[in-house]
């Protein structure tokens, strides 16, 4: 399978004057092309990438300083440039701005770039009009090199092959029968449903989790949990020295290559804590369920706008910040690229109430007061007391296993999760999600409707002609209704096989 290895680069002083160059090159073949295509699209007209290498290889003789960087650099960008156009379109591509832009590009073919070890610590790769330049061997390459992307980060240059290491998918994981609910949160990076927490706080040379939440600290302290409060308390003065500096300054430039320099490092220990969070998650658990989470949507400014501006804005913007410095999303990615080496299944389910629904098995009662505080959950129904991350971990595997298996992508065929669904006991139903009519749990959202996927959030009805979520869910419902085997949407009752659930949707045949 493909993966990727990156390394520190040891330009010379001309190396990194060229590379500098080649990126700036890149950028304005980059906007330029951009421009182009949204001229074209306003007189409803359309120009591809063949027609735009067509042109760019004519513009070398009107401008020569195209030519001095490499043709297949340029021809990448152009390429990248026409499938972000086809992916999201061409009015919400970006432009690559100079000051917030990061400087690199992409060598695409392998036989221009040979690479070769000089020792134990140093290798060296062959990159067109740059020559031979050496990089640190941090780690082996461990298979074929397929391309090579050349990045800039704060003032070193690195190198990130493509290689393609030959291993394969297992068809199943060690552990087939584990399946873990992963909460994440602000406070606590990640808690499993067993319990585990997972957190910077835990980071010794045994692991990153423990099965005790981690300790408090003060408010300095967590402020950047990935920064040591020395760190933090520097990134502190330099906030206040950029606020004394003028804009387009020198010395404002000096603050914020420094203050790059202190973030770097907890983007780098937050990338490695992910990493060894997403080893231990995917090694111990063949199924690893996570909250739907849109995180660009729920760290989006709440300033609103001159007309309507937001209220509570920096209570927001600090949660923001608590949001994308535990790095949800960063520990999602690690745990699909983790995951296809184990073969374990990364699920999704409804984030909706997950911290207020009490998971104990008899209850399921949904009660804001629930939760006492950060820590605390003890159900205003039964009693049942928790800490407040464990227990929503577990109402989020609660959900999955309401919603019976998921697609695994390696080919399983419908009738064996069909036939998996319906062996499913009820004991292992939690009720966080039944009946909407009675009260007790909260509903899930459906994806089985109309025989169509849709949402089906009907409330329950008379004689079979509308069920309700926690039917097509596969979970008994307090109004009468229960799961049958053998059908897919699972949930006629014995008195109504055959009925029709929707109208006009033809009965499902029970085996």
């Amino acid at each position: 399978m493909l993966t990727g290895r990156k390394y520190r680069l040891e330009l010379d002083f001309g190396q990194r004057l060229f590379a500098e160059r080649v990126a700036g090159i890149c950028r304005s073949v980059w906007n330029t092309g951009l421009e182009q295509r949204r001229a074209y699209r306003r007189r409803g007209a359309f120009i591809g990438y063949a027609e735009q290498c067509a042109q760019l290889a004519d513009a070398k003789g009107e401008f020569p300083w195209l030519a001095k960087a490499p043709a297949q650099v340029l021809q990448q960008t152009l390429k990248d440039l026409d499938e972000a156009c086809r992916r999201h379109g061409t009015w919400k591509v970006h432009w690559k701005s100079k000051a917030r832009w990061t400087p690199s590009f992409r060598f695409p073919t392998a036989k221009q770039i040979p690479v070769e070890t000089i020792d134990r610590k140093w290798g060296r790769v062959f990159l067109p009009k740059f020559g031979w330049v050496k990089f640190r061997l941090s780690r082996p390459l461990g298979g074929t090199v397929k391309s090579a992307t050349v990045s800039r980060d704060g003032k070193h240059w690195f190198i990130s092959f493509l290689i393609d290491d030959g291993l394969q998918t297992p068809l199943a994981h060690a552990c087939s029968d584990a399946v873990a609910g992963v909460d994440r949160g602000v406070v606590t990076a990640a808690v499993t449903s067993d319990g585990e927490f997972f957190d910077r706080r835990h980071a010794t040379q045994a692991g990153v989790s423990s099965m005790c939440p981690p300790a408090e600290q003060d408010e300095r302290a967590t402020r950047v949990a990935y920064l040591t409060p020395g760190e933090a308390e520097r990134y502190l003065r330099l906030q206040r020295q950029l606020a004394r500096t003028g804009k387009g300054s020198r010395r404002r430039g000096r603050v914020v290559r420094a203050m790059g320099a202190v973030m770097r490092r907890a983007r780098y220990r937050r990338a490695d804590f992910n990493a060894q969070a997403a080893h231990r998650l995917t090694r111990d658990y063949a199924h690893i369920v996570l909250e739907d989470l849109d995180v660009s949507a729920m760290t989006a400014s709440a300033s609103g706008t001159l007309q309507e501006p937001g209220s509570r804005v920096a209570q927001k913007s600090g949660l923001n910040r608590a949001i994308l410095d535990k790095g949800w999303y960063g520990l999602e990615v690690a745990l699909r690229s983790k995951s296809r080496y184990t073969g374990s299944v990364i699920e999704k389910v409804p984030a909706a109430y997950t911290s207020q629904t009490c998971s104990a098995p008899a209850c399921g009662r949904v009660d804001a007061k629930s939760r006492e505080n950060q820590a605390l959950f003890r159900c205003t129904t039964c009693g049942h007391t928790e800490h407040a991350d464990v227990n929503a971990a577990q109402c989020i595997k609660a959900r999955r296993q309401a919603a019976g298996p998921a697609v695994s992508g390696r080919g399983d065929s419908g009738a064996a999760r069909v036939e998996e669904a319906s062996s499913t006991p009820f004991q292992s139903l939690r009720r966080a999600a039944s009946c909407r009519v009675s009260g007790t749990g909260i509903p899930v959202p459906s994806a089985s409707g109309r025989g169509a996927g849709q949402s089906g959030r009907n409330a329950c009805g008379v004689g079979g002609q509308r069920v309700c979520e926690c039917v097509s869910r596969g979970i008994p419902c307090a109004q009468g209704w229960f799961p049958v085997t053998g059908s897919l949407y699972a949930g006629t009752p014995p008195s109504t096989r055959g009925i029709s659930w929707w109208p006009g949707f033809p009965a499902i045949p029970i085996s």
